[in-house]
């Protein structure tokens, strides 16, 4: 694995992976590990939704696959967006049931499928990945 591929793309690259990486480890041990409605659960949670927004911002500046333009992976940018406020919205009304479905949303539509077509080959993660 070969940092030096990352130092050499544009910022936004650099800033959605730094934002990708913790929300995915962060995300896993949100949904399958902490205790739900705990203060920690609360305060990681938050963080976890500010690294999602950010990683989505910062999805809509990376370019590669259409250069000049989105493309079509860039559909998980709304969606993503779209779960954070959601599950902001349905927690502060109570709805635990609403805000859950938000949240595992954003964790494998925003994570887990949209980061697997990251390692597609020929594109950056699966050359950092697997050479």
């Amino acid at each position: 694995m070969s940092w030096q591929l990352v130092a050499r793309e544009p910022l936004a690259i650099q800033i959605h992976l730094a934002t990708v990486i913790p929300s995915f480890f962060l995300g896993t041990w949100l949904i399958f590990f902490s205790r739900k409605g705990s203060e920690y659960h609360r305060i990681f949670g938050s963080i976890y939704l500010l690294l999602m927004t950010i990683t989505a911002v910062t999805a809509t500046f990376i370019r590669s696959l259409n250069p000049g333009h989105l493309s079509w992976i860039h559909i998980f940018v709304p969606i993503t967006l779209f779960g954070v406020s959601s599950a902001i919205w349905r927690i502060r009304r109570k709805d635990v049931k609403g805000h859950r479905a938000a949240m595992l949303g954003v964790y494998f539509g925003g994570l887990i499928i949209a980061g697997s077509l990251t390692f597609y080959p020929g594109r950056l993660m699966y050359r950092l990945f697997f050479g």
